[in-house]
Formats: structure tokens, sequence, C-alpha cells
């Protein structure tokens, strides 16, 4: 049995982890966990660094409530801006049992400045997205991704593809020659 430990109650990011999970070892019996974690950010990250720190820290805490997991699952997702257009984008890190953690960056999504604004005010992404466009509780959704692409990509879709990146160290042979 391989236990994996979710830092975060939410369905897409819960299922984003199984759906990794499950495509990555296939052969594996799984459990999956989930749990109320502090990411140590602010509820709406900004930039790079503070939203890798934001997945890590999710990671590193869930292995202090769930110490018999084999995985610590952390994902965050963030604003950056770049010559002055706002992305959006997800960090997930993936903590092993032996404390080997390895970490991968989700595509950017360019945000309208309709969002931004709401976003600049202090209104963390998703409210401000249903505030805009009158969804309700997007990020348990489709989230911006699904809003933008219309469903063509969704928030769970690009959960997946980034944790399986993270999962490579893991899963691999590759990575095994160091």
């Amino acid at each position: 049995m391989v236990t994996v430990a979710v830092a975060s109650k939410n369905p897409v990011k819960v299922g984003a982890v199984e759906e990794a999970f499950r495509a990555m070892m296939p052969k594996a019996e799984l459990e999956f966990i989930a749990l109320d974690v502090e990411s140590g950010v602010p509820d709406q990250p900004i930039g790079d660094e503070q939203t890798r720190l934001g997945a890590v820290t999710r990671a590193i805490n869930a292995s202090f409530i769930q110490t018999d997991a084999n995985f610590c699952v952390g994902l965050e997702g963030g604003i950056a801006t770049v010559d002055g257009q706002a992305y959006t984008f997800a960090w997930m890190a993936v903590l092993a049992q032996n404390q080997e953690l390895a970490t991968s960056r989700s595509v950017m999504l360019p945000l309208p400045a309709s969002v931004m604004e709401k976003v600049n005010a202090g209104i963390e992404l998703g409210h401000a997205i249903d505030e805009v466009f009158g969804t309700t509780n997007i990020k348990h959704k489709g989230g911006a991704f699904g809003i933008f692409t219309e469903n063509r990509l969704t928030r769970q879709s690009v959960y997946v593809d980034t944790l399986v990146c993270a999962l490579l160290p893991f899963t691999n042979p590759a990575f095994s020659v160091r």
C-alpha cells in the first residue's frame, strides 16, 4: 500500500493528485488522505518563489500530520507579472518519506485586467473570477484555466500534468542515476 497525503481538501487538488499518482504508479495499491494544512504564504501568493514555498511548506506540514505517508503532496496556485501581463500558474511539491523533494511548475495562463483589478484590491484569484464572471466557487471546479480556455484546459488537468512531472524522480528509472 502506498499512502499519499494530499495537503488540501479541495476536490480539484485531491482529484489531480489521485489521477497523477494512478497514471505514474499504475500497479500500486494507492490510498489518498486529504488534509487541511497551512501553506505559510498569503492566501494569494505572488511570484514564483512565494508560490513554490507554499507548495513545499504544504507538503512538509502534511508530513508532520500524516507521519506514515509514503508521499506528501503540496499544491499552490500563484500569480506573477511578466512584462506588464499578469499570469496564474501553480507549483507542485512531492515529498517522499525519505525526505527527497521534487517540484514542478505549471504553464502560465494570462489573466485579464478586470480580474487583476480585484486581485490587486486584495481578493483571492478564485473569488475575483467568481465576482467578474458570475461563477460560484470556481476554484473547486475548472478554475481560471477552465474559464479562459473554455475548458480546453482546467485547473485539474493542468495540475495533473504538472504533478506527473514532479513525480518523475520517483517513477522514472533515468532519475535513479545521479
